[in-house]
């Protein structure tokens, strides 16, 4: 990445819930490419999961802002709420770009599983020439490229930076299901979204 540029990372997903398996990614991912802050942008509408359902977006904004509050460096957009349609993560690019300019360096926070799907993301070859991506890999997992190399090239490569980040057997996926089986989230979660979730019978 340009020494000139400030550097921001874009940390998007469902987030339902959030947990602390993502602000770990983020937090590490931030230091380790000295990022000068995470925006964590909630989907609207995952354009890969059309016909499933997701809590109610006010409640995942909540979540996450409330997960997020005493980090410094991580900061709330409602951006793809505000958008009709999928949340398709070229549109927000650009208008980040719009709204904050060319003088902020972008670099997309992935998980190292999540490499390869880059290549069925919506316009993914200018995702490339516009912005960085993170991907969390863990300690003695490989990640293979080859097939980005093949399809955009060793230009997209320069731009995937990985970064080992501690392993966590955490998914949302299990929290809703310990909350409807009505097992503890305790730990799993901040204690602020713990609340939040008991408070508004959230997944249960």
């Amino acid at each position: 990445m340009e020494e000139r540029k400030r550097r921001v990372g874009i940390m998007g997903g469902t987030f339902d819930p959030i947990h602390v398996g993502h602000l770990i990614i983020a937090e590490t991912v931030r230091e380790a490419l000295s990022l000068s802050e995470v925006l964590f942008i909630p989907a609207s509408i995952p354009p890969h999961k059309p016909d499933q359902p997701v809590m109610a977006a006010e409640h995942r904004l909540v979540l996450v802002k409330l997960a997020t509050n005493s980090n410094p460096f991580f900061r709330v957009l409602d951006i793809e709420f505000r958008r009709k349609g999928p949340s398709y993560s070229y549109d927000t690019l650009k208008a980040l770009i719009q709204e904050y300019g060319r003088q902020q360096e972008f670099c997309f926070i992935i998980g190292g599983d999540e490499v390869n799907s880059i290549l069925s993301w919506y316009r993914a070859e200018e995702l490339f020439s516009l912005c960085h991506f993170a991907a969390a890999k863990r300690q003695g997992s490989p990640i293979s490229l080859s097939e980005i190399r093949k399809k955009f090239g060793d230009a997209a490569l320069s731009r995937i930076h990985l970064v080992t980040t501690p392993e966590l057997e955490i998914s949302s996926t299990d929290i809703r299901r310990r909350l409807q089986e009505g097992r503890s989230i305790r730990y799993l979660v901040p204690e602020e979204v713990e609340a939040y979730i008991y408070k508004e019978g959230l997944y249960q």
